[in-house]
């Protein structure tokens, strides 16, 4: 049976821990630290036990625990009982928001062994994932290069010349760890300088994800093992890509001056740790929401690290994969709500797990707890499962609870009675005495209303809710028709008189009005003479 271990840090490596746990059926190992420090980063020999063979065979997951979570582990497994310990990364890393920003610390050099190759591959498979995140706008990917400096009093010497550019600044190990062969370590800074200045020009072009595309195919295109690891042959790719050369050669600059490169600087500025990163020392080192990564550097591990670092339900399709994702909907609908009927449910895979949410079916939102209740609201809710409420049809009749302009609730309608959401009931109106109550009137119930009725020679009106004879009804309608039409002319021989009159009228003012022009008329006075005469 395979079982998880739990060793101190000694004196041998940390990978040999790993092969030599992995070779006594551990299924994952945990080594504690031996002392009370900040944890470090666990890495592969630098020295001569970097290309044992073993290193690429180690498939079990290992982390470094703190020394007081290891004494309690310890102090548990001497009790004789089972300890349970889950290694779990969903929870590991921050997930404030809906976008992940994640960096790679990474080096162009691609002769340093098993660590090189494994960096190059998971470039290259990661390359799909990482632009379909990024082009999506969930993730905003920054890639990193370490650089040292070359100490002051060894800035003129042959090993700093041949590892380092501008002066001493700016260095990286010679990629053979041979200075008499192949490439220097300058060549590396210098690559490095390019790739950076890359992602910086296509970023600002709002493509940052073709850096994915140029580092792949540079490592491609121009090895160090076909001597053509050379800005030649960067160009080249580059223009493949269709991206400005002249921009990325003004962002390397003149590596020979002695000055600062606001790129380099920039990068050595960003190794020291801020807040709970920590430190970048090594290589490749992934961060993922300020917090380094610890576990292998392959697509599906690097993948489920970054899936954890988005709010749940925020995760973008890649995450909810079937071989991501949880599916706890799958069993016992995750113990959220749902209508089988309408095949709707409450139940979302995240990538942690599950939540219960009230969901949205065809703009129609529910409203609960998601747990126990959802109830479908606002317009068009009767369009989905008739709102949750009651609906009966009966003798080519239907019948809603459910009313389209109300927001949520159900209510039977008129001619039932209950709750309107698991029963509406008839309502008999002629036994309850609701209708037909005039002394001739005869009532039958019907599934949702009723009838009423006279005797064979009586007419039921239903506003007065009484009877009244064919015959009368009949004589009554004539009588009442020959009083309005009488009505109607004498109204309109009024109106007549009254218009002649008017008419009339008018044509005497305008006429007297004409004959003032000419003649003093009778009802006028006499105009008096208000002329005086003069003296001769």
């Amino acid at each position: 049976m395979k079982t998880e271990r739990a060793v101190e840090a000694k004196d041998c490596y940390f990978t040999l821990k790993a092969w030599n746990a992995q070779n006594g059926g551990a299924a994952a190992i945990l080594v504690a630290d031996d002392r009370v420090e900040p944890l470090i980063t666990m890495d592969t020999p630098e020295e001569e036990d970097a290309r044992a063979d073993y290193l690429q065979n180690i498939t079990i997951p290992s982390a470094l625990i703190s020394k007081d979570l290891g004494d309690k582990i310890k102090k548990e497994l001497s009790k004789g009982e089972m300890v349970s310990i889950n290694l779990d990364w969903r929870e590991a890393l921050p997930h404030p928001d809906e976008r992940v920003e994640y960096e790679l610390w990474t080096n162009s050099n691609d002769e340093c062994g098993p660590k090189c190759d494994s960096q190059l591959s998971f470039i290259r498979n990661f390359k799909g994932a990482a632009q379909i995140l990024e082009q999506g706008g969930y993730t905003q990917f920054t890639p990193h290069y370490i650089t040292w400096y070359c100490p002051e009093a060894f800035i003129l010497s042959k090993q700093c010349k041949s590892q380092c550019i501008n002066h001493g600044r700016y260095c990286a190990p010679d990629p053979e760890q041979d200075f008499n062969r192949g490439y220097d370590g300058k060549d590396v800074v210098e690559q490095n300088l390019r790739q950076a200045c890359f992602f910086k020009v296509a970023n600002e072009s709002g493509k940052p994800w073709q850096w994915w595309d140029y580092v792949t195919d540079f490592s491609i295109r121009c090895p160090m093992k076909e001597n053509k690891y050379t800005k030649e042959c960067a160009d080249k790719v580059i223009q493949s890509l269709g991206v400005d050369i002249k921009k990325i050669d003004e962002c390397v600059g003149d590596t020979e001056a002695d000055v600062d490169n606001p790129i380099l600087k920039a990068e050595q500025e960003s190794q020291i740790g801020k807040g709970s990163r920590g430190d970048v020392t090594i290589l490749p080192t992934l961060v993922v929401n300020n917090r380094q990564y610890r576990g292998k550097l392959d697509k599906g591990a690097v993948l489920k690290a970054i899936c954890s670092g988005f709010e749940e339900t925020t995760e973008p399709a890649i995450c909810l994969t079937k071989d991501m994702e949880t599916n706890e909907c799958l069993y016992n609908n995750g113990g959220c709500w749902q209508d089988k009927a309408a095949n709707i449910t409450a139940c979302r895979d995240t990538f942690r797990g599950r939540v219960c949410e009230c969901p949205i079916v065809q703009g129609v939102k529910f409203s609960g707890d998601g747990y126990t209740h959802c109830e479908a609201s606002g317009a068009l809710r009767c369009e989905i499962n008739n709102g949750g409420c009651w609906k009966g049809t009966k003798d080519g009749r239907t019948y809603s609870a459910c009313i389209d302009d109300h927001t949520k609730g159900c209510k039977c309608p008129p001619g039932f009675r209950g709750d309107g959401v698991n029963s509406c009931e008839d309502i008999d109106e002629c036994k309850e005495n609701l209708a037909c109550q005039c002394p001739e009137c005869k009532c039958k119930n019907t599934w949702g209303s009723y009838e009423c009725s006279c005797s064979s020679n009586a007419l039921y009106i239903h506003e007065h809710d009484t009877c009244i004879s064919k015959d009368a009804s009949t004589e009554y309608s004539w009588s009442f028709v020959w009083v309005v039409f009488l009505g109607l002319a004498v109204a309109g021989a009024a109106g007549y008189a009254l218009y002649k009159y008017r008419i009339r009228r008018y044509m005497d003012s305008e006429i007297r009005a004409i004959m003032a022009q000419y003649m003093p008329l009778d009802n006028q006075g006499e105009v008096p003479n208000h002329m005086t005469q003069g003296h001769v």
